[in-house]
């Protein structure tokens, strides 16, 4: 066994092995303790990581024995995803998926319900088209919005866990967005032909992806199918009272029902 490292997270510390933390390589834990990363030292000569100490306990856990072993009163999903999300350990986010799932599956009678809105926005944006050659050019693009209530915050956590913004160049799952546990918002852009990649971060313009799929979500049909696809996973089905069936895709108001 490798020698012993005590990390101070957050202020709490622990102390495990080299090969504990180097257990998934492409991690961001891989990466800080193979060299890839720097990392930062307190006052004792810990390796410091400046995250939730308490938390970390679940994650460490994990990568001693692979398995997500939580409390039965755990309260805390929301951080814990946000701290896992952070240290990027693949099998620990499709394991804490499944435990959310098994939560979800575990809770009674349950609503879904989602607002649609579009409309269509020009953008002007500039196309360089040769050194100090600059041309104004214009695109009609399409803006969404989604407005997603559920009588199931475990339902909402388990969507945020599936889509994310891509924005700056990078996915940020939309969990970070939720900010009441039973109300979600979404606002997002359908990718415009021949607009530069720069123009959606200076415009603010973000998109929206499912994960793992790496689909984008271009289109309202396309959003409601993968909705679809994730609530009836989770046991929701389309209440038959409204919209009707024939009429579900073109409906700007969805409604689904989950019975236990």
């Amino acid at each position: 066994m490798s020698e012993p490292i005590t990390l101070n997270v957050g202020g709490k510390l622990y102390t495990t092995s080299l090969s504990t933390l180097t257990s998934f390589p492409d991690s961001m834990l891989g990466a800080m303790f193979s060299g890839k990363i720097p990392t930062k030292k307190d006052s004792q000569g810990n390796c410091f990581i400046d995250r939730d100490g308490k938390i970390f306990r679940y994650i460490l856990n994990f990568l001693r024995t692979s398995h997500l072993d939580l409390p039965e009163d755990f309260q805390e999903m929301g951080l814990l995803r946000r701290e896992v999300d952070f240290y990027q350990i693949q099998p620990l986010i499709e394991a804490l998926q499944e435990k959310e799932i098994e939560l979800s599956k575990a809770e009674k009678n349950a609503m879904l319900n989602i607002t649609l809105d579009q409309k269509t926005q020009t953008v002007h944006f500039t196309v360089r088209e040769a050194p100090q050659i600059y041309s104004l050019s214009s695109s009609n693009m399409e803006v969404f919005s989604a407005h997603i209530f559920s009588t199931s915050c475990l339902f909402l956590k388990l969507l945020g866990s599936k889509l994310y913004y891509c924005f700056n160049g990078n996915l940020s799952s939309i969990s970070s967005y939720l900010q009441d546990p039973n109300h979600l918002t979404l606002d997002w852009v359908a990718s415009v032909e021949g607009l530069p990649e720069e123009e959606y971060t200076k415009q603010n313009l973000k998109r929206l992806w499912v994960v793992p799929d790496n689909k984008q979500i271009n289109s309202f049909q396309v959003f409601v199918e993968e909705v679809l696809k994730i609530a009836m996973s989770d046991g929701f089905c389309i209440d038959s009272a409204h919209p009707h069936t024939s009429d579900f895709m073109n409906n700007k108001i969805i409604r689904l029902i989950r019975y236990k």
